[in-house]
This record gives structure tokens, C-alpha cells and sequence, in this order.
């Protein structure tokens, strides 16, 4: 059974901690609500029913103390001070003994000083001067009728600030126009209004920037979750639509569960629940998944870098506009040029502008013009003619930029928007000789001295980090070294790997892994799959690893990379791949193998050439060993398990060509005594799904029989599935192989690079167990106990096959089934029915 902390991780994003902790002082009578003269100031607060939730001022900032009336957690039950609620965001008090929250007279709860001057008001304009605020159990605070508590004025709930809770509503109302969407904070000091929205409109949870620029969106309401919102078992939305408003709410399944979600100063969403045994905040979603994925993040002429901490830095040439701001975490205000352009002559120098090449970069994301040129030197010389023209880039055609530059990401790999930046700065930004000259001696001088220390600092840090990575290998990296946007996440991990130690699984950092992997260099790139790259690797020791790096965008959250750890290393069998470890750091998750060296079956199978080495004693020792790995994952292991995505891409082959199933990072424990399962959320890889699975959502046992069946065709024929188009009428390998079969012709399945002497009976016998796993119905599919005994018996009597699950020929059906081919170059891999 999973343990609490593991279900805990179920799918998610990265997160911030809040950087400042205020003790609170309750009032002695701990009152919930402020009716008729009754004041609040700076020493009081109110606290719910429950005791959850605290009302009062709490302080932000040094030098000179701000102070704002919030909501926030009691720290009695959530220790640390996290506000949820902030009424006078953009108007901080700097006198706070001056200022009370009240009552006004007509029946308003305002922040009013002695004088009755207000700096924040309900402005509900109640109809009754007779009124009561009271903060409720959920962390609403509402102004109602003192003597009527379902007449309501006024709630914080309709006026949010970054933080959703339970029960509050995201959406928009028809009839008064009002939105209620969060609005991130300016920076970690200041609770005024930042550049950042989450909004729900048409059906779906988007994040904006500067109220305009969507650059996430949850996917559309389909009646049951948001498509690329994680499901889980602690909340579930509500949608409500009606002729007056349009919102969307979540509560949780269980009252004790404490749940927040909010949009941080850095664009991003993120959903936190408190474990009271660790007493922490932990991060269950995050989206985008990657910082850099926010628009803009870093301004106009700020450049973006996940390997970097802080994210944004500014480009060549550029200095932050705002310094103060960058150090409180807001980079949204961008850089401002060191020198300005010269323009070709508008200085006593007369020198023309230069160009700084910048390789493997997100290309700006503010539109560019093209320009109709026949080369890079007249692309450079358009964009020299216009003194607006910040920027070009040369590929097939001339991409000039004008103004600001706007979300540019370095060492970025995206196939459509990556690319070689030429910046346009002032020539003196890149040399001047007559200063190179005058400094020459000077410059000798300089290198004389430094160069001898330099080389000795080297050597010392060089000693340094080789001690620290001997230290180091298996342990989790100390504090100092943690990344805090990622910091609960290391810390459960650890929890984890501590409980797991005799497993022999370690823990890496991540310089370590760059160090194996040649900085991940292509040399050492062994395949890309539904998840990221991996890369081939050696450690110090000599010990050679596969390392699959998740990519950020992969769709791989938290709960599959944790599923993945915990299942496998729990694992152990021959025809199982070893898992030796992982590391998680920053925006990096890495899983660490054991090095096969032959990578993979379909590197072999589905290659022309490379698939005579996989003559048919090979390709029947294939077949009889994955057929025992899931056997053991069905039967024997501590718990039951469905991997649900075994395809040839998951079969890794060792030097002898013995294979190992790997990737379970879709795998699900099942009870010993349940026969079926179900899913909302269909993740797989099609052509290799069972029908119940990919239409329903049910698994079981018999959808990785299923999936077995495939493997067994493709591996006697030496064709993919998928490639459906290459079989005449039939719609896939499943419906060819079945139409041979009708016709006695499963010779003819036979990949043609098998010799003439492949064993006729043997094939048969193969080809009849196939087709019994690939039945439509599950219950006709044997278990795998039954398909290894059907394959090892010389006289079992095998059943005669049903029609196997394929999709019926026609040309919608066959349309639409190529249109899900071209997302994948090798393969479709479906998560709810969608690519991935």
C-alpha cells in the first residue's frame, strides 16, 4: 500500500515560501466577529469558530514598517504565517496605532483613523445600519444583518486577493459584471496588485499576464475535472452555470484537509496542502511546471534560465530598471540598455551599432516583422537602417524585432521557437580599441598577478568539489544547497529514500549527474521518450547509468516520477530494470538506472537494419522474458501491480539481449482481492491500450495482457502497430494479423528479415497466444499465468481466438486515427484521450 506521504505527491508544480513569520496576539476572549462600537486595532484580532483562521494588521517590510489588515492561518494550526486575505493592498498603513478597523455609521466595515478618514471600505452600502462582521470557519468574512445572518452585504470571498480557498468562487457574474479572479502580489513585500491573473472564463482556468497574455490554461470543463488539472482524492470542482453567473468552486473530501491555492509573484499557480506530521506546506500542483513558461517573467529585455537561481537575469548590455524590485522577487519591470544606441552617427564617436549573437534561445515573444532579404548580412544591414529595431534572427527567412525585447528563455530546446538571437547594442557594449589600448600595460599587469592565483584558487576548488561529490553520493544536499522553490519536495524524497534504505537507493545531485551525462551532451542522448531524454552516463566509480531526465513540459508531474521511485525500487526480478537512484533539484527530476547497452527493443525492431541482429532464438528469449516480468508483477511481488504502458520503447535490453520492462511511472497497485479498476484519467500509449481502458477508463490485469499480445505481434512481424497505413485495407497490425489468421496465411505476418529455417510451429504457437491476448473482450483474454503456460507447453490445446479489439476500417475512423499518428514521430501517446 502506497504510504500516506506518497499519496500526499499526487500530480503536480514548483512553490514559494513565505519569507517572514509575525507572531499573533489574540484578543483574551478570541471573539469572531466586530458589531455595533466595537473597534480592532493593531494589537487585536478576531479568530473563527474553529480557531483556523485569524483576522487582524500584521507588518511587511524593514524600513519604515507597513502595515495591511488580512486574513491568515492561526499558526496554533498552521504554523507557518501564511495570509490568505488582504483588504487595503494598495494602501499600506505607516501609522498603525492611528488606525482601527470599525464599524462606520451607516453600517460599513471601514479602516478609518481618529479623524474618521477612511483608507479601505466595504462599500457595500448596506440597507440596515445594523450590522455585524464575522469571520467564518472557511475564512470568508462577511458583513450581514446583525439580526438576519442570511442577509449578506458584503464577503472578502467576492473580492479575492492571490489566494483561492475552499468554497470561494473563481468565474464572473453576468448581471453585476464583477470577476472574481486572484491577482498575484507586486512582489514579496508589497500585497499591491502584481502583473498576473487567474481567471476562469469559457469553460476553463487560465493564468494572464497584465490582464491579456494567456499562457496557461487548465483545458476545458468536461463534466467531471479540467483536462490538465491532476485528478486526486483530497478536493473536487463544482462547476455552476447559470443565466447570472458563470464560476467554478472546490472543496475538499475530507473537512480536517487544509488546502490553499494561490498565484505567486512569479506568474505561477500552485496548490499547497499542510501535513501536520511534517509541519509543512506541501506542494501538490504547479503550472506552468517551469517558471520560464511564464510570459515575460523577466520584463523587457530580461532573459529567463531554469539552470539559474534567480530565474531571470538581464541580456548583455542591460542593467535592471528597478533594482529594489529585482531583490524582492519581481522582475516584471524588465532591464533598460547600459548605453544607447548610436544609430550609425547620433554621437562624436561615429561608430555604427554591433550585433551580440545569443545561440539556443527562446526567440522573443512579442511579434517581429519580416523582412525580404537574400542573406544574414542584409537581414543585419535592414535591421541596422531602423533605429527601433532591437534585434534579428536569420533561418529560412529574416525575423526583425522592434522595441522591447519580451520572454526570451537561454538554452532553450523548443523545436518551433528556439533559435540564434543577434541583439543590437552599442559597438562601445563590445569592444573599444582605444581604451584596449591605453590599457595594455595596465592589462599585462592585471594578468601577471592573477593568472598564479588563479591557478591556485582552481586547484583548491577543485579539491573542494571532488570531497564534496565522494560526501555527497547518496545523500540529500544540505540545506544551503536547496533550491526553495522545490524544498518540500526534496525533503519528502528524502523521507522516503530513508525508509526504503536497504533497497540500496541514493539520492544524487544534480552537478554530480551533469558531470556523468557530459552535461547531457548529444554524444551521450540514448533516446527521447513520452517523458524527456535519456542520457547514457558514468559515475567516478566507473559505473555506467541511464538517466532519464523528465522534461518540464512533459506532463510527468510529482505523483508519477514519486509512483515511478517507489514501485521499481521495491522491485526485484531479472526481467525488471534496476533503478539505482534519482535526483531532485530546482526545476529538475531525474530517475537514475542501471546501463543497458543494447537501450531498447524498438531501437532494434523498427529499424531496418539493426533488426537482423534479432534472429528468432533472440526474439522468442524476448518474448519469454517480458512475459515473465509480468508475471512477477501480477503474481508475485509484495503488491499487485499494472504497468499500464508496456510498449517496445519500455522493453530495455542488457548486453545479452535479455529484456527488462522499465517506466513505471503509469504503474498502479492493485488489491490483491480486486479484479478491475477505474480511471477518470486514461495516460497511455496507443496501439498498445486495451479498448475497456482507452473508451472506459477500466484496467485490470488483462489490459497489460492486452498490451502483451501487441508486443508478441510486433515482435514476430517487425512492424509497429501504429503504422496502420502500411497493411492495404486493414486498419492496424491487430486487424492484418486477424485477416492472415481468418485466411491461413500467419506465415505471411513473419518479419521477412527471419531466416527461412524460424521454427513454423513455434511461430504458430506464438502467433495463437497473441491473438488470445489481444481478444476484445477482457474476460475472453487468458491471465499471463495461462499465456507463459500456453507459450512453454509443447501439447497445451490452445482455445480457438475470438476477433481481437481493432477499430473498424472506414474513412472517418481512419482520418481521425492518422491526424493522432503525426502528434508522435514513432508513436501516439494518448492522456485522456489526447497526445502527449
Amino acid at each position: 500500500m502506497l504510504s500516506p506521504v506518497l499519496l500526499l505527491l499526487h500530480p503536480s508544480f514548483l512553490a514559494i515560501f513565505v519569507l517572514f513569520f509575525f507572531p499573533i496576539v489574540s484578543s483574551p476572549s478570541a471573539v469572531n466577529s466586530i458589531s455595533g462600537n466595537q473597534t480592532l486595532s493593531v494589537d487585536q484580532t478576531l479568530t473563527c469558530t474553529d480557531g483556523k483562521f485569524v483576522l487582524g494588521f500584521f507588518p511587511l517590510g524593514s524600513s519604515p514598517r507597513r502595515y495591511y489588515l488580512g486574513i491568515w492561518y492561526n499558526t496554533r494550526v498552521v504554523s507557518k504565517f501564511t495570509p490568505i486575505w488582504v483588504a487595503n493592498r494598495g494602501y499600506a498603513i505607516t501609522d498603525p496605532a492611528s488606525f482601527e478597523l470599525m464599524l462606520s455609521d451607516n453600517g460599513d466595515l471601514v479602516i478609518a483613523d481618529r479623524s474618521m478618514d477612511q483608507i479601505w471600505s466595504t462599500d457595500a452600502h448596506p440597507i440596515s445600519n445594523s450590522t455585524v462582521a464575522v469571520l467564518l470557519d472557511n475564512g470568508n468574512l462577511v458583513l450581514r444583518d446583525k439580526s438576519n445572518a442570511s442577509l449578506t452585504f458584503w464577503q472578502s470571498f467576492d473580492y479575492p486577493t492571490d489566494t483561492w480557498l475552499p468554497g470561494a468562487k473563481l468565474g464572473f457574474s453576468k448581471l453585476t459584471g464583477r470577476n472574481w479572479q486572484l491577482v498575484a502580489w507586486a512582489n514579496t513585500e508589497d500585497p499591491a496588485p502584481g502583473v498576473f491573473q487567474l481567471q476562469f472564463k469559457s469553460g476553463q482556468i487560465s493564468i494572464l499576464s497584465n490582464d491579456s497574455i494567456v499562457f496557461w490554461s487548465s483545458g476545458r470543463w468536461n463534466g467531471a475535472f479540467f483536462s490538465f488539472v491532476p485528478e486526486n482524492t483530497f478536493y473536487s470542482y463544482t462547476y455552476f452555470s447559470s443565466k447570472n453567473e458563470d464560476y467554478v468552486i472546490y472543496m475538499p473530501i475530507r473537512n480536517d484537509t487544509i488546502i490553499r491555492l494561490f498565484i505567486d509573484i512569479s506568474g505561477q499557480v500552485k496548490q499547497w496542502i499542510w501535513v501536520e506530521s511534517v509541519r509543512q506546506w506541501l506542494l501538490f500542483f504547479s503550472q506552468p511546471s517551469s517558471a520560464c513558461e511564464v510570459y515575460a517573467l523577466c520584463g523587457a529585455f530580461g532573459s529567463c534560465s531554469v539552470a539559474k537561481l534567480p530565474f531571470c537575469g538581464c541580456l548583455k548590455g542591460f542593467s535592471p530598471r528597478s533594482p529594489e524590485d529585482w531583490a524582492l522577487g519581481d522582475q516584471s519591470r524588465g532591464c533598460v540598455r547600459n548605453t544607447a544606441l548610436q544609430c550609425g552617427g547620433n554621437s562624436s564617436v561615429q561608430v555604427d551599432d554591433m550585433f551580440y549573437r545569443i545561440e539556443s534561445v527562446r526567440l522573443p515573444g512579442n511579434i517581429n516583422q519580416s523582412a525580404e532579404v537574400g542573406d544574414v548580412s542584409e537581414c543585419e544591414s535592414a535591421c541596422l537602417r531602423n533605429c527601433s529595431c532591437s534585434a534579428y534572427a536569420y533561418a529560412t527567412k529574416c525575423s526583425l524585432w522592434y522595441g522591447d525585447l519580451l520572454n526570451l528563455q537561454e538554452e532553450y530546446s523548443g523545436t518551433n521557437e528556439a533559435g540564434t538571437l543577434f541583439l543590437r547594442l552599442a559597438a562601445s557594449e563590445l569592444s573599444n580599441p582605444d581604451k584596449i589600448k591605453k590599457g595594455s600595460k595596465i592589462m599585462l599587469l592585471v594578468v601577471a598577478i592573477c593568472v598564479p592565483i588563479g591557478v591556485v584558487l582552481l586547484s583548491i576548488i577543485a579539491c573542494i568539489i571532488w570531497t564534496r561529490k565522494r560526501r555527497y553520493k547518496g545523500s540529500l544536499p544540505s540545506k544551503k544547497d536547496e533550491t526553495p522553490l522545490t524544498w518540500g519536495t526534496e525533503m519528502i524524497v528524502s523521507e522516503l529514500i530513508s525508509k526504503e534504505s536497504s533497497l540500496g537507493f541514493s539520492l544524487y545531485q544534480f552537478s554530480s549527474i551533469v558531470e556523468a551525462t557530459g552535461n547531457f551532451s548529444a554524444a551521450n542522448k540514448l533516446g527521447e521518450g513520452g517523458f524527456g531524454p535519456v542520457y547514457k552516463g558514468q559515475l567516478p566509480d566507473g559505473e555506467e547509468i541511464a538517466v532519464k531526465r523528465l522534461a518540464a513540459r512533459s506532463g510527468q508531474g510529482l505523483e508519477e516520477f514519486m509512483n515511478e521511485i517507489m514501485l521499481i525500487a521495491k522491485l526485484q526480478h531479472q526481467n525488471l530494470v534496476k533503478l539505482l537512484g534519482c535526483c531532485v533539484e530546482g526545476d529538475e527530476k531525474l530517475l537514475v538506472y542501471e546501463y543497458m547497452p543494447n537501450i531498447s527493443l524498438d531501437f532494434f525492431l523498427f529499424d531496418e537494419v539493426r533488426k537482423n541482429q534479432l534472429d528468432w532464438s533472440k526474439r522468442i528469449i524476448i518474448i519469454d522474458g517480458i512475459a515473465h516480468g509480468l508475471l512477477y508483477l501480477h503474481k508475485y511481488s509484495r503488491v499487485r501491480i499494472i504497468h499500464r504502458d508496456l510498449k517496445a520503447s519500455n522493453i530495455l535490453l542488457d548486453a545479452e539481449m535479455n529484456p527488462k520492462i522499465s517506466d513505471f511511472g503509469m504503474a498502479r497497485i492493485f488489491q490483491a482481492k480486486a479484479t478491475e479498476a477505474n480511471t477518470n484519467r486514461i495516460v497511455g500509449t496507443y496501439g498498445y491500450m486495451s479498448p475497456e481502458y482507452a473508451m472506459e477508463g477500466l484496467f485490470s490485469v488483462k489490459s497489460d495482457v492486452f498490451s502483451f499480445g501487441v508486443l508478441v505481434l510486433e515482435i514476430i512481424s517487425g512492424k509497429r502497430n501504429t503504422t496502420f497505413h502500411k497493411y492495404g485495407k486493414a486498419l492496424n497490425l491487430l486487424a492484418y494479423a486477424w485477416e492472415l489468421w481468418q485466411e491461413a496465411r500467419w506465415m505471411e505476418l513473419v518479419d521477412p528479415s527471419l531466416s527461412d529455417k524460424t521454427p513454423t510451429r513455434e511461430v504458430l504457437k506464438c502467433i495463437h497466444v497473441a491473438l488470445l491476448c489481444v481478444q476484445e473482450q477482457a474476460a475472453d483474454r487468458p491471465t499471463m499465468p495461462e499465456a507463459l503456460n500456453m507459450l512453454g507447453s509443447e501439447s497445451a490445446n490452445l482455445p480457438e481466438p475470438k476477433k481481437p479489439a481493432f477499430f473498424t476500417a472506414g474513412n472517418e475512423g481512419a482520418s481521425e486515427l492518422q491526424i493522432l499518428e503525426g502528434c508522435s514521430q514513432n508513436e501516439v501517446t494518448l492522456t485522456v484521450l489526447s497526445c502527449r
